[in-house]
Order: C-alpha cells, then structure tokens, then sequence
C-alpha cells in the first residue's frame, strides 16, 4: 500500500497528497474551468468538499495508486501527479500529470516525474513505470523524454477524442536502467548572409509539397508521387518528435531578404556513440541555381562540429545526380567511393566531411 503521509520533495516542488486545507485554490480552479487535476476531480464546486476528504484518496485506499498535489515554494498548487494501474505482484505503475496552464512552459512537469518516480522505486520498490502520451502532444512527449524513459512502441488510434482518433507513444521505465535523457540536437536557429534556417511549422506545407512534386526531386529522391500538402504538414510533425529521440533534426531554410522558401534540409542517422551524421537537402524548384543548398550545409556542418562536437558527416547523392554532387563538392565534402545499388537499384556516390575540412 501506498503512504497517506508521503511528502516528495524536489528542487522546486513539494508532493504530497490532497487535503481540506486545499478548499480555497480547488475552488478557483474549478471556478476558471482549467482541467489539469486527477481524474474525478469535481466539476463543481458543490463536490470539492466530498472529492478532498474521500474521492481523490480512493485510488490510494484501493492500493492501486495515489493522487498527488504538486506545490510550489509559495504552496501554490500548480499541477497534480499519480501513479495508478499498480501491480504490486510485478511491481509496476503508470504515472499521470497535468500543470495549471499559467504554471506551464517551467518544466514542473518533468521534475515532478522525475521525484515521484525516484521515490516509486527506491522507496515504494517497483521496478518498471509506464507513461502513455498522445502522439500529437509534444509537450507531454518532451516530458517523458527529459525524464529518461523509453520510446518503446505507438499504439494506432488507441484513443478516441471528441476531434477523433489519436495514436498513442508507450514509454517504459525500469529502475535499473535509470539514465540521463537522451541525446537531442537542439532547436536552433542558423543564418548566413542570405539564408535563415528555422524550424519548419505548418505554413511551409504548400512550398514543402510543390518541392517534392516538382520532376526534378522525383527523380532524384524516394518521395511518393502523390505527395500532397497533408503529407507535408505530417512530415512537420514528425519532424519535430525525430529531433525529440535524438535522431535527427530538420531545416526549412528560407531567404533573409524575402522570407521566400529555398531549402529543406535534414540530418539524420544521429550517431551519439561516434558523433556522426548523414545531412540531406532539397531545394525548392524555383530556388535552384543560387547556391542555396550549398550554404546551408556548410553553415550547418560547422554547427555540428563547433557547437555539438561532432566528428563526421556523410552526405549521399544518386551517382545521376550531378547537381547534388555539385553541392557536396562546393561545400568541401570529400568523394569516398560508390554504394552500388544503394537506393532503389541506383548507385549511389559517398561523401564525407570532417571538421579539418572546413578548417
């Protein structure tokens, strides 16, 4: 069974379980409507009474689980955190949170499950914690991830919203594999005198897609030829939960004078162990012939060597595409041999770079 007393601490936060003495900041936010308390939280402020002094301990009295406040150093409550489904025969949970909106973007989240999961181990003696997200919530996905737990699998449309099905990551935690998060390159923002490159976001779809139906990249690239703007807006998306698993991270890169989309560029195969990684670009048909391409590697490879201390980086281009090799050539990449019948049948020309390179 789980404690009635427990009191977590971290560097910010106190948790500790619900109590009368919490009337008065339940009643506000159930008056603003806010949603980020335990399930069966009262809708109105008639059941606060009842919900503090029995419901929100019942999970706990079940031994399934427990309801946590989170508080800060003022003893604001600004979120709530639980175990629950607890097999105490495998000794495993599922931890669950919510952060007042005013109270988010601090990173209250991940600490709390940070302590709380800790605390479940070391002093409780679980030895595993599951955390589901939606797979379109990348701030809860962010959590789980800073946390240390593992990206272990997606569950297809496991739940169904009001605005429809959604898919949902599995992340799994064991005690004895507790490490720091995972290697992630950061957002960051590059710019040379002509270019900015940014993070993609759902406007350059339509740029993105009339790219990737233009001839030229079809013949050159794997894309599908039914590409469309919903595939562009999905890949934005995925975009951003690759760079989360520390796999890779991509570019829209767009001119600083018009703010005309140029270029998309990508790196991926994010080797952590040997700190190496292949980058690949795609230039916007009527962005081609300027050296567009070119600058953003280089700005990007410097980047990569200078600021994330990285070692080497590959670059492949189809043995027919003579303006990608073009490109991996003006930027200083140097010709390392041939794949033969690397990509589709199709000989592909390797190169790569290191920073003595660009020295």
């Amino acid at each position: 069974m789980f404690d009635a007393d427990v009191s977590i601490a971290t560097e910010r936060l106190t948790l500790r379980p619900f109590s009368l003495k919490d009337s008065a900041r339940i009643r506000s936010i159930v008056r603003s409507g806010v949603r980020f308390l335990p399930p069966g939280a009262p809708g109105k402020t008639s059941g606060i009474p009842r919900w503090l002094s029995i419901g929100v301990h019942e999970l706990r009295r079940s031994g399934q689980g427990l309801h946590l406040a989170m508080v800060d150093a003022e003893g604001v409550i600004v979120g709530a955190i639980s175990l629950f489904k607890t097999s105490w025969t495998a000794g495993t949970t599922e931890v669950g949170y919510g952060v007042h909106p005013l109270y988010r973007g601090r990173g209250f989240a991940t600490e709390a499950v940070r302590g709380l999961v800790s605390w479940a181990f070391e002093t409780v003696g679980l030895r595993r914690v599951d955390l589901t997200a939606k797979l379109d919530n990348l701030a809860s996905l962010r959590v789980a991830l800073k946390a240390g737990f593992t990206w272990e699998g997606l569950l297809r449309d496991a739940v169904l919203d009001e605005d429809g099905p959604h898919d949902l990551v599995i992340f799994g935690l064991l005690a004895y594999d507790r490490r720091r998060p995972a290697d992630a390159l950061p957002r960051t923002e590059l710019r040379t005198q002509r270019l900015l490159l940014r993070q993609p976001t759902a406007e350059d779809a339509p740029d993105l897609a009339a790219t990737v139906a233009d001839p030229i990249t079809q013949a050159m690239t794997g894309y599908p030829r039914d590409y469309t703007q919903e595939h562009a807006r999905a890949s934005v998306g995925t975009a951003e939960r690759i760079r989360m698993r520390g796999t890779g991270i991509t570019w829209t890169v767009v001119e600083r004078e018009t703010g005309r989309f140029a270029v998309n560029v990508d790196l991926r195969d994010v080797d952590w162990a040997h700190r190496s990684a292949e980058i690949g670009y795609m230039t916007a048909p009527w962005a081609r012939g300027n050296g567009y391409a070119g600058e953003a590697v280089v700005v990007i490879a410097r980047w990569l060597f200078e600021r994330q201390g990285f070692r080497r980086l590959q670059l492949r281009a189809l043995a027919t595409n003579t303006a990608s090799q073009r490109v991996a050539e003006k930027a200083g990449f140097v010709r390392e041999g041939v794949a033969r019948s690397s990509l589709g049948g199709q000989d592909v020309i390797v190169y790569s770079l290191i920073p003595s390179d660009l020295a």
